[in-house]
């Protein structure tokens, strides 16, 4: 965990007593990783994920009203980035909570980092839709985007769809445009590699349910 989160993170993390994720199992987990200091089921949590109802959001910050400090969590990647905690940082500032984001990892820049494309001009789009009609209308969108404006195109799935994604951008886009698949970032498994689209059709890469991001250039 120490080769991942920096001790001054870890430390705060520690200190924690209350904590909001979207799965209490996986959270558990992290924290016993993270080395979390008193008994975790002397530990709070609270549920918040895409089924949580937002009218519901203010009593998720009760804890801190009360003068607490409550840690929220991602199941993965940073909280608040294509994540459902943006919601509750959004009602923290009209409550007047402060937020303070903690130094730790994030997968979308270091692939950027490691891909070799443009990391003055890029965008982040979230996931891509579900539906392959949509999805390659998408895609072709995002590579029209790349030739106008030089911007590299960065882009996750649910890990369950990546062989989807990639056989629908190796079916769309032009055989020049590169693509970087970024998987298991910072994990020992780690692979990050960038050809052209043309390359990758000759290639299967083993991405079947592993978290993946997809960054797209010229």
């Amino acid at each position: 965990m120490e080769s991942v989160l920096p001790e001054g993170t870890l430390s705060i993390i520690r200190s924690l007593e209350y904590f909001i994720a979207e799965e209490i199992r996986t959270a558990r987990r992290f924290l016993i990783r993270a080395g979390i200091k008193k008994h975790i089921d002397e530990l709070n949590f609270l549920v918040f994920n895409e089924h949580s109802r937002d009218h519901d959001i203010h009593e998720y910050l009760t804890a801190a009203m009360q003068g607490h400090d409550i840690g929220l969590l991602s199941e993965a990647g940073v909280p608040c980035v294509a994540d459902p905690g943006s919601l509750i940082v959004r009602v923290a500032h009209r409550q007047g909570i402060r937020v303070v984001p903690l130094t730790g990892p994030s997968s979308i820049l270091l692939a950027l980092m490691a891909s070799g494309f443009n990391g003055q001009n890029f965008a982040f789009i979230g996931y891509l839709p579900a539906d392959k009609y949509l999805r390659v209308k998408k895609i072709r969108e995002l590579e029209k985007l790349i030739l106008e404006k030089d911007q590299t195109q960065i882009f996750i799935e649910t890990p369950y769809r990546n062989v989807q994604v990639f056989e629908s951008l190796i079916s769309v886009c032009r055989p020049e445009t590169q693509l970087c698949l970024a998987t298991n970032i910072s994990g020992t498994d780690e692979v990050i590699k960038s050809l052209s689209i043309a390359e990758w059709s000759a290639v299967k890469p083993d991405i079947r349910k592993k978290p993946t991001i997809f960054l797209l250039y010229r």
